[in-house]
């Protein structure tokens, strides 16, 4: 999928106003998940917004128990209705657990594609094994991989996969749940372009080809901020720095 660099994570998001901001200053990809609890908060926000619907890229999530074939079609279909769209434009599996089974889950969601339901077909917190697997199964190319990415914990072998099958990695958490102020290389980096350490850990992860990032925020300072943080250019060394960072955190273990 053609996505921005920057597009808006809303996990935690309760109140429509904040989307809306977002789309009035710029954003085209907003991205939620069932297990959030707030995809109607995410279609009031979109639908407040003068943005052109076909402009946005919206994106939802199935959670585990929601994978099992039977249940698959269902549960978009009433992500949809919650969303306020005719057509989620990217859904993804949020995890390959529970009742995921990739013979049954991912054939109906080709169906959804075939229906209209849905546009394109992602997949989240996958492992390369799983990767292989459902690019074997899906009739579709996978859409879009959304995987944990930041300073303090990156796969690489994630990223190479990425680049060898064409799809981009969609980092989430990239301002590792606001710890990035804590890691020295960033924030070296940071004092030497003049701005902030959450700028540079977004600019670092957008200058990771094929990674785009979906930070979180709430008002428009920090929403204007990410926003502009991809169009920091950071050159090699800066880059290798950070990647050298030796300690890994991943917030959302399995």
């Amino acid at each position: 999928m053609n996505l921005p660099p920057v597009g808006l994570g809303t996990m935690g998001i309760e109140d429509p106003e904040p989307i809306a901001t977002a789309l009035g200053v710029g954003y085209r990809h907003l991205d939620t998940a069932r297990i959030y609890g707030n995809e109607a908060v995410v279609g009031e926000g979109l639908a407040a917004s003068d943005v052109d619907r076909t402009d946005v890229t919206v994106a939802t999530k199935l959670w585990i128990d929601a994978l099992a074939g039977d249940d698959v079609e269902s549960t978009a279909r009433e992500s949809a209705d919650l969303l306020g769209i005719d057509r989620i434009d990217l859904l993804y599996v949020h995890r390959p657990r529970g009742a995921y089974d990739p013979e049954t889950t991912l054939p109906a969601l080709d169906r959804l594609v075939d229906a209209g339901v849905v546009g394109a077909v992602g997949v989240s917190n996958f492992e390369v094994d799983d990767l292989e697997r459902a690019r074997e199964v899906l009739d579709a190319p996978i859409a879009a991989h959304q995987t944990e990415l930041h300073p303090l914990y990156h796969r690489p072998e994630l990223l190479e996969h990425a680049r060898e099958h064409g799809y981009p990695i969609v980092a989430y958490s990239p301002l590792a749940g606001g710890r990035v102020g804590e890691v020295d290389p960033v924030c070296e980096v940071a004092e030497n372009h003049g701005t902030t350490p959450e700028a540079v850990a977004i600019a670092w992860a957008t200058a990771k080809e094929p990674v785009v990032t979906i930070p979180k925020a709430s008002t428009e300072r920090h929403l204007r901020a990410n926003l502009a943080a991809a169009e920091i250019e950071l050159d090699p060394e800066e880059i290798a720095a950070i990647d050298a960072v030796d300690r890994e955190e991943e917030l959302y273990p399995e």
